[in-house]
């Protein structure tokens, strides 16, 4: 039961079968009691509300059309999925989302078979679609396969690498179009524009006419040449069309809220001899929510909210968030130094790069979802003497993982990398954790790498950023508040590969590298009650290492723990390295490394997420009570009375 409304038709709903036994004027209720479910259930949890108002007519008509869960329904990014998710068996645990043991945020197989495929990373819909419907056409088996792709994840690559090689799945593939104008800030570039456009007017116009004028326009920016405007205009003239082009037939666009006008389309393509199918659909994000209609996000993301007046609850005052202390000191910077430019792939405001756009729009790109043109565009701006900052989440970069190899490391070129969201990240859980990005940067020949301990070394890093022009160079840090250390008023250029010494001791060494270093210092007291007097260092660089250091502290110290907030294969290996290839604990010396689990941890609240993998104070005194065989009353084990 809702806690705004009485729901007395979605009460019968269970599953896409108890949906079709509908008649179809009862859609309509449906749907709206649909809206208000997923209202109610958001104002509790918090989450992605504006995208599943957005789609509420959608999921029902789908699902009341097509022959879920045969028929495979793949929803790109997921984070439009709670609709779907209360119609396909889960509307008992919708209240549970995000939080720690209850539903994803997104898709995700493991949770139900009406989830064939998860997803939390846009642009992958149509690749997974097809895979199903060329699979089952394979193996002659009936299904299909349906991608709900939105226009701001059309501006990936990927989306038109797929829907190059869709033409063999015939009538199997059915890619649906959510035209909202509205990612999660306004789409860019060429193709979100004409597809924003197709709808000019209250009264639709035709694809091809519309096209014509589209395409003419884009090709006098793209092409200046006027015999290359020419021939686009030739190819529209025989019939050429984007989607047509690329084998796909084209229907649309609709409205994507009137059932009455979806229900026959959805027949008509289920039924068709034709194929593969695109239908453009037009929705409004935020749909029937009065607050997010009226909210520039559309109440993309939010905190719990009050339903009635849709008012969000408001975290405590705290420390400024990394993000933010990352973009106001690039602002500083580009003050002084008008070759810093920055790039962010349609995350502006997620990466604190929102004021420096509105301050220096010249030297501000959003790119779209598009990491791998953001990392090769940042390389060729730095091998033209720019100062390019690259600013991508952690679990994005890693699709521009080629590009870093090839187009930055390989050239030595110095493109910055401000990574986001580094270590675990709460309630988006496994799919946006940063867990492998010191791993996969510092295996790099040329690299530095660097992670920020607190807000003021932020501060310190960027600036360490801008001036180092001998290679590329990165820096990772977390998301959510800083600790409360005042930030420096003038920023200290650090020297590259030497680390900092925050508590000296004699018997046990924490190795520290980022954000751990609160709860490294917070052992280390534990560790002195018990008579181990214990150093803490913070590292500041996984590469290079400061080897200098990492060799004294070795040398003198009986246990070294390392701790960082990644996998296997970063701080720990390296030092690990370091300390076989010098012999350094052919001596005795015990040496653990304390990294993240080698598990995809679910979503929970972060200091519970590091609770679990064993990252917290608690944590580090255990690992270093059992190298040195202590038991909990402080006795050596098998020592003799």
């Amino acid at each position: 039961m809702s806690d705004v409304t009485q729901t007395p038709l979605l009460d019968t709903v269970h599953t896409p079968d108890d949906l079709r036994k509908l008649a179809p004027t009862e859609l309509r209720q449906l749907a709206d009691e649909l809206r208000a479910e997923t209202i109610a259930a958001v104002g509790v949890t918090g989450g992605h509300l504006g995208s599943g108002l957005g789609v509420v007519e959608l999921t029902v008509a789908i699902h009341y059309v097509f022959d879920t869960p045969r028929d495979k329904l793949v929803w790109d990014v997921g984070h439009q999925c709670y609709p779907h998710k209360i119609l396909t068996g889960r509307r008992d645990r919708i209240r549970t989302l995000r939080m720690g043991g209850g539903l994803s945020g997104f898709t995700k197989r493991s949770e139900s078979e009406y989830d064939p495929f998860g997803a939390a990373h846009s642009s992958t819909s149509i690749s997974a679609s097809l895979g199903f419907a060329i699979a089952n056409k394979l193996a002659d088996m009936p299904g299909k396969g349906i991608a709900v792709i939105g226009d701001g994840a059309m501006s990936a690559g990927m989306a038109y690498e797929a829907m190059n090689n869709a033409e063999r799945a015939g009538n199997r593939l059915i890619v649906i179009l959510n035209d909202n104008d509205m990612s999660i800030a306004p789409p860019v570039g060429g193709l979100s524009a004409y597809l924003a456009r197709m709808v000019s007017s209250s009264e639709y116009m035709t694809f091809r006419s519309l096209a014509k004028k589209v395409v003419r326009k884009l090709s006098k920016r793209v092409h200046s040449a006027a015999e290359k405007a020419e021939e686009f205009a030739r190819g529209l003239a025989t019939g050429g069309t984007l989607f047509e082009e690329l084998g796909f037939y084209y229907v649309g666009p609709i409205d994507g809220h009137n059932l009455d006008h979806l229900i026959p389309v959805l027949e008509n393509v289920r039924d068709a001899k034709e194929g593969p199918v695109l239908i453009h659909v037009v929705t409004k994000k935020g749909k029937g929510y009065a607050p997010a209609e009226a909210a520039a996000d559309k109440y993309h993301g939010v905190q719990t909210f009050d339903v009635i007046t849709g008012t969000q609850a408001k975290a405590p005052p705290g420390p400024p968030q990394y993000q933010n202390v990352f973009g106001a000191q690039l602002l500083k910077e580009a003050a002084t130094d008008d070759r810093i430019v920055a790039i962010t792939a349609a995350m502006p405001s997620g990466t604190g790069l929102d004021a420096f756009a509105k301050t220096y729009p010249d030297r501000f790109f959003d790119v779209g979802i598009a990491e791998q043109h953001a990392v090769t565009f940042a390389a060729g701006l730095a091998a033209q003497g720019m100062r390019p900052f690259c600013a991508i989440y952690s679990t994005f970069l890693q699709r521009a993982y080629d590009q870093v190899v090839h187009d930055v490391a390989i050239q030595n070129l110095p493109v910055r990398f401000a990574i986001d969201r580094a270590g675990l990240v709460g309630a988006d859980g496994a799919t946006h954790a940063g867990s492998f990005d010191v791993t996969y940067l510092a295996t790099l020949p040329n690299f530095v790498v660097m992670a920020a301990a607190d807000e003021a070394e932020l501060v310190h890093m960027t600036h360490t950023c801008v001036l180092h022009d001998s290679g590329p160079i990165a820096v990772r840090y977390p998301r959510g508040g800083g600790i409360g250390i005042a930030l420096p008023e003038v920023p200290e250029r650090l020297e590259i590969g030497k680390g900092r010494i925050v508590r000296d001791g004699k018997k046990v060494a924490i190795l520290s590298l980022g954000t751990r270093l609160a709860e490294a210092l917070k052992a280390a007291d534990a560790l002195d009650a018990k008579g181990l007097s214990t150093t803490v260092a913070d590292l500041r660089f996984v590469k290079p290492l400061d080897e200098a250091m990492i060799r004294r502290l070795l040398t003198t110290h009986e246990v070294a723990v390392t701790i960082e907030e990644g996998a296997i294969g970063g701080l720990g290996a390296h030092v690990l390295t370091l300390a076989s290839d010098e012999g350094l604990t052919d001596g005795g010396l015990k040496i653990r490394t304390m990294r993240l689990p080698d598990t995809f941890q679910d979503q929970d609240k972060p200091d519970l997420q590091y609770a679990a993998a064993g990252l917290d104070a608690d944590g580090i005194v255990e690992t270093v009570l059992k190298a040195l065989r202590h038991n909990d009353a402080g006795v050596i084990e098998g020592a003799r009375a």
